[in-house]
This record gives C-alpha cells, structure tokens and sequence, in this order.
C-alpha cells in the first residue's frame, strides 16, 4: 500500500494531517481561481508595449481559464494513472515555468502560449488533484473543509490584484510575471503535503479478480445523480460569472466614481470569504447534510433571484445592498458546488466525474460571459444581461431540486431490484462495500447523499486483497 498510506478499509481521518491538506487546498483553489483574475491588472502595459486591443490582451485570461476548466479529463487521466502527489509536483512546476517564459514574451501569441495555455494547464493539474485528496482526508467534516477550501478563492483574489499592482508599479509587467511566476512555485509544497495519504488507491476489481484500469471511467455519464449535476452546472456557468465581470463597467455606466466603482468588488469578495466557510459549516449539519442537493439549489436560485432584482439599481446604496446579497449567494453556490458532486458520486468515481464536468462547464464559460460582452457592446443595456444571467442561474437551481426529487422518487421505486443490475456498477457495489466507512454509490440519488452510517451485513469481502496480487500496481490517487 506504500509507506503513510492507510490500510484497505481504514476511513478518512476527518483531521490530523489532513487540516494541512486542507491548508493546501485552500492555496491551490485561491491560485487556481484567483490567479487568471489577478493577471487583468496587466493588461493596460501589455496593450501599450504590444499596440493590440483589449478584447486581444483579455485572450491571455480567457486561455487560463479555458485551460483549467478544459482540460479537467486529462488530469484526471494522469491522477488516475500516477496519483495526485506527482500530478500536482509537475502542475507547479508548469505553472511557474509559464509565467517566467511569459516574461520574455515579444508577441501576444508568445503570452497565449506561456501565461496562457503552460500556467493554466499547471494550475489545472494542482486544482483537481487537491481537491480529490481533500474528499479522501474527510468524511464527516467535508462539508466544512470543501467550504474553507473554497474560501481561498475570494482570498487570494483580495491579496492577488494589489499585489499585483505593487509588482507592476516597481518592476514593470516583466518583472511582475518573473516574481509571480516564482509565487506559483508555492504549488509544489502543497503538492509534497499529500504525502502522507499518497498510498491511499482508488480501484475497480471484480471479486477474485485481477484490478482493471480505467484511466477515465466515462461510465459516471450514466449514472441520474451525475447527470442532474452536470447540466445544473452548465446552466449555472452561463449566467454565474457574469455579473461579476460586468459589475464595475455597470456602475459607472450608472454614474458612480471610478474608485467606489472597484470597492463593489471588494464588498463582494469580503462577504464572499465569510459565505463560503460559513455555508460549510451549515452544510455539515446533521439535519441539513442529507439534503445538500437541495441547499445548492437555494443557493443557485437566491443568486438568480439577486441579480434579477437588481437589474436596474442604479444608486450607489443599491448597487452595494447587491453586491452584498450576491456575495453570500455567490459563496454558498463555491461552497457547495464539489460537496454535492461528491456525495453523490462517491469518493472512488470522482476523479472521473470532476474531469467530466468541469470539461461541460468550461463549454459554458466560453459561451456566457463572451456572448454577454458582445450583447453589451450591440445594446448598450447592461439591465437585459442581468435578466438573462439571472434567469440562467435560477433556472439552474429549479432544475436543480426538481430533477433531485424526481431521481429520490425513482431510486425509491426501483431500489429492491437494484441487486439484479449487471456490469461495472456491480463491481463497484462489491468493492464499496469492502470498506467500513462507505460512501454513495452512483446509484443513489443526490437527494440521498449522506454517508452510510451503518455497513451493509456481511459486507467484508471474502477474497483476499487485491494488493497481494502480483501484477502493475493499482493505480493510485
């Protein structure tokens, strides 16, 4: 099983070194969110050294984004197939390099494929893996750590944007990218605290069978729970992000100062690192756990619902009570969002599934926001953008709960014939069973989606382990 690693069957620890995990994962989601954010503070130099426009230099953002959304299946490919300690070693690694080249950059099309496609692909290839690690290390307090994970977003984006400021104030945008390409280094040490767990492996062996590898088990697709989630999550990246772009150029189109226009900003990331560890916590709560699916759901329509309510706010005292309200909403949906996708996966099939969606919700990305920007510059509107985002994000959430209790009623219904289902899912059964602390299968519905308390009878496995096989090594997370 390799040195650190628990014993087959052995739950998470839900503390101990997995609050340094937690530490890690916070650092990696605060760079791999906040980071393609922070760059735009650059983007002024590098339109006056390079003579392109805005909508070109916005390119470098875009790519970033686009690589660490986009590329979520190969990563889980390379988790699967090497586990998440080297996964993420090299994702630093790739990510520092992208910045450093980035600053030697002569032409825009250098800085696509530096800052670009090298630094989001590193930041990708931290931010899957951390996450994983982080449903491994925690059971019953999960809830709590994905919200404080979550919460390194807003954080880093506060401490991010200043920084950079600083850096190009003193350094210029070389210099800025030189030093900040050696911050990413940081990726690395929070890859090097999964150590301890490295041995943990998620596998798929039939009973007295050899371990069958599956890079990408694209199976998940199949499965209610998955899909539910997967279009919720498409329907929520269309509308989600963009009141948030368009929130500033909103306000002094409404005739607010340029300064008290940038704090709205601000007062959204400040409620928003309160709301996501907050929610967290709530999430956790006995009560409330089982039916998570349904407080994402909330969460998505209480989003929807602020921004079609504000869309026509036009005094700076409105535009504030909004930025509050969407902060906390906007902070239960980060909170929320991986909490409820692994409960109802489980932790063995969610490196898979995470790769799937966050391959689906990086489609919408490159569809919402670009489609508002353009509607914005034909209309000359902005309240037309927060109707449709609005309603693009509520719809998400009704979609959300509705399908939700649609696929409980349904499991309900079919559950005493679930036995009789053949193929990979039996596997699956089989080995979830094996463990004293199982959790979800794929069969059960996200309305369903708290860890069993109480093991199934006879559930110990009676072949003997798969690690005392000779043969490849299992692979590893």
């Amino acid at each position: 099983m390799g040195a650190g690693g628990p014993r087959r069957g052995a739950g998470p620890p839900d503390g101990g070194w997995g609050w340094a995990v937690l530490g890690a994962c916070f650092v990696v989601t605060g760079f791999a969110y906040g980071f393609p954010k922070a760059v735009s503070v650059f983007f002024r130099a590098l339109m006056r050294d390079f003579g392109a426009g805005y909508s070109d230099t916005a390119w470098v953002s875009s790519i970033m984004l686009a690589m660490l959304y986009g590329t979520g299946p190969v990563s889980s490919i390379l988790v699967t197939r090497f586990g998440c300690r080297p996964v993420m070693l090299v994702g630093g690694l790739l990510a520092s390099a992208g910045m450093v080249l980035a600053s030697f950059a002569t032409r825009l099309l250098e800085l696509y494929l530096t800052a670009g496609v090298l630094t989001g692909l590193g930041l990708a290839l931290n931010f899957q893996p951390s996450l994983i690690m982080l449903g491994l290390y925690f059971e019953r307090r999960r809830p709590l750590a994905n919200g404080l994970a979550a919460a390194g977003s807003p954080v880093f984006l506060s401490a991010l944007s200043p920084l950079g400021q600083q850096l190009l104030e003193r350094f210029g945008w070389r210099g800025g990218f030189l030093l900040l390409g050696g911050l990413l280094l940081h990726c690395c040490a929070c890859g090097a605290a999964e150590a301890q767990r490295a041995g943990l492996r998620l596998r798929e062996a039939p009973p007295g069978g050899r371990p069958r590898r599956r890079l990408l088990d694209v199976a998940v697709c199949a499965d209610r729970a998955f899909g539910v989630y997967a279009v919720t999550k498409f329907l929520m990246a269309l509308g989600l992000f963009v009141p948030a772009i368009l929130l500033v150029n909103y306000a002094k189109d409404a005739g607010v100062p340029d300064a008290d226009a940038a704090f709205l900003l601000s007062i959204v990331g400040f409620v928003d690192i309160v709301a996501r560890p907050a929610c967290g916590a709530l999430a956790g709560l006995a009560r409330l756990r089982p039916r998570v699916a349904y407080l994402f759901s909330l969460a998505l329509m209480a989003n929807g619902l602020t921004d079609l309510s504000s869309a026509r706010a036009r005094s700076y005292g409105a535009l504030v009570a909004f930025c509050v309200a969407f902060g906390l909403s906007y902070g239960m949906v980060g909170a929320l969002q991986f909490e409820v996708l692994m409960a109802a996966v489980g932790s063995h099939r969610f490196p898979s599934a995470l790769g799937l969606v966050l391959l689906v919700e990086a489609v919408a990305v490159l569809i919402g926001p670009p489609s508002a920007g353009r509607l914005v510059d034909a209309l000359k509107n902005y309240e037309i953008i927060f109707y449709l985002a609005g309603s693009e994000v509520a719809l998400a959430g009704v979609f959300m709960a509705v399908a939700t209790n649609c696929c409980l009623r349904r499991s309900r219904d079919t559950r005493p014939g679930q036995g009789a289902e053949g193929g990979a899912s039996d596997t699956e059964d089989a080995e979830a069973e094996g463990d004293s602390e199982a959790l979800p299968t794929a069969a059960e519905p996200p309305g369903s989606l708290e860890a069993r308390e109480v093991p199934t009878p006879g559930a110990r496995p009676a072949e003997p382990e798969v690690e005392a096989e000779p043969g490849p090594d299992p692979k590893s997370v």
